[in-house]
């Protein structure tokens, strides 16, 4: 079996190839030769097939989906960057999407697409009692939910066969690539954290699997990796050595993350191996040799990352960031908020 992994040198791309490996297929990676892709790529030389290209490229998604029998869509543009540039962002989130699709359909084998979707779609729900549920009504409120939305629609309209995996929290495990993304999550929001290896199991294995056609599943760690925002930002700062930063440096308002369920989809998939503490038992054995610079570093790292948060700049007197103005749209929007903040999408 052959598949096709796009954004496939992110923070789950690489475990996805590395679990589809491991289950005999052969791996095709797309992704754009930035320097940081070029560096994860290096280990998969002679194990993949690469293909350096811009999803918005028609050719070189062509050429990147001809004769492959699943397509594992990662390739995302994800906040602050989506609600910074979305004009530019809704570019490659739904028009490389529409490429995907356009190229699938023109494809002989017609592939299963596997799309990593999100709880963004559901909204702010920390009002609402746990778990979020797959066919629960939908209320984006972020651009970046409106294009995953949007691209479950077209999925839905394409006629291809499609599985689609709406993920929790999947922040990455290794040292220096901290999400200024975690500045928005309140500290008394509940959250489902996913170990980025998992969240490669699971795109693999819906992917390979038969029978899943159609299906939509909520995809995150299981009971025991639900905890609430203060919970994993504590645990997760200090097994770092880092040490909490202050609450002002958190959003007061909810954030789109809450405990999920995950019954369908762990029982179709079996992609729940890492708990919350053996990722982050992981994620102390990544510091390596680090490790012991971490005392020494530690003030200039917590100051490093306080400015990364524009809630601490405000409540501390700074100045707070200016906000990003939005592009001028080079091509007529295809997100349609008329009707999507109350969508609804059956499993």
């Amino acid at each position: 079996m052959k598949v096709l992994v796009t954004g496939a040198f992110g923070n789950v791309g690489t475990y996805a190839a590395d679990e589809l490996l491991s289950r005999g297929a052969t791996v095709r990676c797309l992704d754009i030769p930035s320097s940081l892709s070029k560096r994860k790529a290096r280990p998969y030389a002679g194990k993949v097939e690469i293909i350096w290209g811009d999803i918005r490229n028609t050719e070189a998604v062509a050429r990147a989906v001809q004769g492959v029998d699943a397509i594992v869509h990662l390739a995302f543009i994800i906040p602050p960057k989506s609600e910074q540039c979305p004009a530019w962002a809704e570019t490659i989130n739904v028009g490389g999407t529409w490429n995907l699709l356009q190229a699938a359909l023109a494809s002989k084998s017609r592939p299963r697409i596997v799309f990593s979707s999100s709880i963004a779609l559901y909204g702010r729900t920390q009002h609402l009692a746990p778990p979020r549920k797959a066919d629960e009504l939908l209320h984006p409120y972020e651009d970046y939910a409106y294009h995953k939305m949007t691209c479950e629609h077209m999925l839905h309209a394409s006629g291809l066969p499609w599985v689609i995996l709406r993920f929790g929290a999947v922040p990455p495990i290794e040292f220096g690539e901290l999400d200024p993304l975690m500045f928005e999550v309140r500290m008394d929001d509940r959250m489902e954290y996913l170990a980025p290896m998992d969240a490669g199991a699971a795109v693999a294995a819906a992917a390979m699997l038969p029978g899943l056609e159609g299906k939509t599943l909520m995809v995150a760690g299981g009971p025991s990796c639900q905890v609430t925002g203060r919970q994993f930002m504590q645990r997760s700062f200090d097994a770092l050595g880092i040490g909490m930063l202050p609450e002002s440096a958190f959003s007061q308002t909810p954030f789109h993350c809450d405990f999920m369920d995950t019954e369908e989809s762990e029982r179709l998939l079996h992609y729940q191996h890492y708990s919350f503490d053996e990722t982050l038992a992981l994620q102390r054995r990544t510091l390596g040799w680090k490790k012991l610079f971490v005392p020494i570093a530690r003030p200039f790292i917590r100051r490093k990352l306080l400015a990364m948060s524009p809630y601490y700049k405000r409540h501390s007197g700074q100045e707070a960031p200016k906000a990003s103005s939005r592009p001028v749209r080079v091509i007529p929007s295809i997100v349609d908020r008329s009707n999507g903040a109350r969508s609804r999408i059956k499993a």
